[in-house]
């Protein structure tokens, strides 16, 4: 897709690989909507962005605001071209064996981290029909492929977000409208640190690193529904 003047949707775009992203769309021109819970850290990240590009930016959980989040966007720009689900619910922390994570825990980290994606994909898909044009990218994580003890909640959450992926690009087929599943591998960022106290992650990409082949996932409109993992291509385009 065209980066430049297009209108894209990123949510857990605060800090890591969600305004790692946006801020390489920002800098190509694309105006955007950005969404996440801790409203003085989407303040700052909104207002490095607006240095390049204009943002509606709204603190909101995903699991509880979807409506409103898409209809800012859409009073603002008329139209959304690209949504990046990129928000996540990691769970307690440390994280706990599934026989300890309790249900309740376990409700609402699928309710953020699929339900909530599900939910922004149909609010934005009648738009992206009539222009008959659209790309979904659902961030997700080797934990919905393999089995970590301690990651069970996390993983099935994943596991089922590309499983709908999966599903729904094969429901859109011949509607112009893309679904995309990213892998981004194991990164240094703030949510994998409360994931495993004290683990030293200094070893690991920033988010800047992975961010730009994502970018370029979405820029190459000949890609079409496949999982890809991201860290595989930053050589090719760092």
């Amino acid at each position: 897709m065209q980066i430049q003047h297009s209108c894209i949707l990123v949510t857990g775009a605060s800090r890591g690989l969600g305004f790692e992203i946006a801020s390489i769309l920002a800098r190509r021109g694309a105006r955007l909507v950005i969404t996440a819970r801790q409203a003085p850290a989407l303040e700052k990240a909104a207002a490095a962005l607006r240095k390049h590009t204009d943002v509606v930016a709204l603190a909101a959980d995903v699991s509880q605001s979807a409506e409103e989040i898409v209809a800012q966007g859409m009073a603002r720009f008329g139209r959304i071209d690209a949504l990046i689900n990129n928000a996540s619910e990691l769970g307690p922390s440390p994280m706990p064996a599934l026989d300890s994570l309790s249900w309740e825990a376990l409700e609402r980290i699928l309710r953020v981290n699929a339900v909530a994606p599900l939910h922004l994909i149909q609010l934005v898909l009648p738009g992206m029909r009539k222009q008959r044009q659209g790309t979904i990218v659902n961030i997700t994580s080797d934990a919905g492929v393999n089995a970590y003890p301690g990651w069970g909640g996390y993983g099935a959450s994943k596991a089922a977000l590309e499983h709908l992926s999966r599903t729904l690009a094969l429901e859109l087929e011949g509607s112009g409208v893309r679904v995309l599943v990213v892998d981004p591998g194991d990164m240094n960022t703030a949510m994998h640190a409360l994931a495993e106290p004290g683990v030293d992650l200094s070893n690991l990409p920033h988010p800047r690193q992975v961010a730009p082949a994502i970018v370029e996932l979405l820029e190459n409109e000949t890609l079409g529904a496949l999982r890809y993992q991201a860290q595989e291509l930053t050589h090719a385009v760092s």
